[in-house]
């Protein structure tokens, strides 16, 4: 039986080793803690169908190794990205310190358009804080970004996050700053009658579309 969706999204999940990457992956589509977790090598894979403000949206999400041996492999991922969750640790000072490298990285390769939350993970660790709620804000706003703290482990805000992420790129559909006909843009019509909806609407001013011959 094959999937029905509105929309597909290519999302990334970047950030360093060791920040809960896939353990946020596996929380969003599991809807549990991946217990043994291994640094990723290269790059992982999953995929899940949500449903934001009306629209069925499937989220084809690439969840990249962190460690700096995998980064000419993890950026050939990036190109043609729609969202990512740019993830540090609340309790490494490091993590969140090459926050900057990851941002342009992503801008640089995906697109200037791609739509990026913030995502301070490992909220539950917060007696072993090392970067305040204040900062990271301040970091995000700096660099147009949403920002939520999460935990892979209890979940919170996992799902928001995505959902977040999906939203704000649904918005920019709808305002016709992204384009989804766009090739690199990261977004695919799920149902081939909604792209034949919008194309004749475009093609419309070209006198020869009327022609019944």
């Amino acid at each position: 039986m094959s999937e029905s969706y509105d929309f597909l999204f290519k999302f990334l999940v970047i950030g360093n080793a060791g920040t809960g990457k896939s353990c946020l992956l596996h929380q969003f589509i599991e809807k549990r803690f991946k217990d043994e977790s291994n640094h990723t090598i290269g790059v992982e894979f999953g995929s899940k169908i949500i449903s934001v403000v009306n629209k069925t949206v499937k989220l084809q999400i690439w969840d990249t190794a962190g460690q700096e041996r995998f980064r000419s492999v993890t950026r050939s991922y990036y190109r043609g990205a729609a969202g990512a969750l740019l993830v540090y640790d609340i309790t490494s000072r490091e993590t969140y310190n090459a926050l900057t490298t990851w941002l342009s990285d992503a801008r640089m390769l995906a697109s200037q358009n791609i739509v990026i939350i913030l995502c301070g993970n490992k909220k539950d660790l917060d007696a072993d804080r090392e970067v305040t709620f204040l900062e990271a804000s301040r970091f995000a706003q700096e660099n147009e970004l949403m920002f939520l703290e999460t935990s892979a482990l209890t979940g919170e805000n996992v799902e928001e996050a995505f959902v977040q992420c999906a939203r704000k790129i649904l918005n920019k559909i709808e305002s016709g700053e992204l384009d989804p006909e766009r090739m690199g843009s990261g977004i695919q019509y799920g149902d081939a009658a909604l792209r034949q909806l919008r194309s004749p609407r475009r093609a419309q001013p070209q006198g020869s579309q009327d022609c019944g011959c």
